[in-house]
């Protein structure tokens, strides 16, 4: 789970809000440091659905993204913890020129651009978890955060640069912890089982800009990390061989269908058919959605929670 000329909103902004700093390259009122607001500001959020660009106060958007981001039903402070992340990460985003370029708005309801969002889902509950957790954010170091978050890391998290071939320096604030949510996510979503076709394989090859490697013949998995991720794989067909990171195979292939990189050691190539056997859902890399709903269950505060993934962070309020 991830990222415009600005909507009219922020023409009159810096009348309207306490905010200390300028504008930053892309022509945006928000940047990455530590900046507070005298209330939530609105932002333009394009609607993947109807292809619309509506205008709204971020608060209002987040509870979208909280029902669309996790189940009905789950506690309250599971909501109120995945608030506080989808808010770090909106901030963040939007200091990086959010989806300007693309759409001509400040962020997008496509997941694949930014996070999920589900406004008919929206329910008192999660209204109330984005209320109490009003205007609270992660920094490390007086900036936003990068808030990654997945929707099971299989036990454990990893580090961005492992789960999610990250390509840049690996964020200091960014740790391996141990996860709950095997205590209550089912088996049937904590484990998965899935079969490319040599077409699906060669096609992700393609779009990684590497050539076809024909009859997919075997796959290994070179490299794991410290958690088990199978960080570096190894295609072998009968016209050449194919090296590449997990994570970036993972987006390729589909990450719907791949749904992790922490791949069990059975792989079967049968014809012309690759079958992998994983666990977890996501790239695994900051909070895990199922281990929040655990670390709920078990009473912890939504900081608690945010903490037990993000623990060199400070949580503070902008607004």
């Amino acid at each position: 789970m991830i990222r415009s000329i600005p909507g009219l909103a922020f023409l009159f902004l810096s009348s309207l809000f306490l905010i200390s700093g300028c504008p930053g390259k892309e022509g945006t009122l928000f940047k990455n440091t530590l900046t507070h607001f005298g209330a939530p500001p609105k932002i333009t959020v394009f609607m993947k659905d109807t292809g619309a660009k509506k205008q709204m106060d971020i608060e209002n958007y987040l509870s979208g993204v909280v029902a669309g981001e996790m189940k009905p039903g789950w506690p309250l402070n599971a909501y109120a913890a995945q608030a506080i992340i989808a808010r770090t990460f909106t901030m963040e985003f939007l200091a990086r020129g959010g989806t300007r370029s693309i759409h001509g708005t400040d962020i997008s309801t496509d997941e694949k651009e930014a996070q999920a969002y589900n406004g008919v889902n929206i329910t008192p509950a999660i209204r109330k978890a984005v209320s109490m957790t009003r205007g609270q954010v992660l920094i490390y170091k007086n900036h936003y955060i990068k808030g990654w978050y997945s929707a099971s890391c299989g036990g454990r998290t990893d580090y961005a640069r492992e789960g999610l071939a990250y390509k840049e320096t690996e964020p200091p604030y960014i740790r391996s912890v141990k996860c709950p949510e095997e205590k209550y996510i089912p088996k049937t979503e904590l484990f998965w089982k899935a079969s490319f076709t040599g077409e699906e394989i060669n096609n992700a090859l393609k779009k990684m800009n590497l050539k076809s490697i024909g009859h997919i013949q075997s796959m290994k998995i070179i490299k794991r990390s410290r958690t088990k991720r199978a960080t570096v794989l190894k295609f072998i067909g009968d016209q050449g061989n194919a090296e590449v990171a997990g994570g970036d195979f993972r987006i390729n292939i589909g990450p719907e269908k791949m749904r992790s990189i922490w791949l069990l050691d059975k792989v079967e190539t049968k014809g012309d058919l690759l079958t992998l056997e994983g666990k977890g859902f996501g790239h695994g890399v900051g909070l895990c959605q199922w281990g929040t709903y655990a670390l709920a269950k078990q009473n912890k505060s939504p900081k608690t929670i945010v903490k037990h993934y993000y623990p060199k962070t400070h949580l503070v309020k902008i607004w």
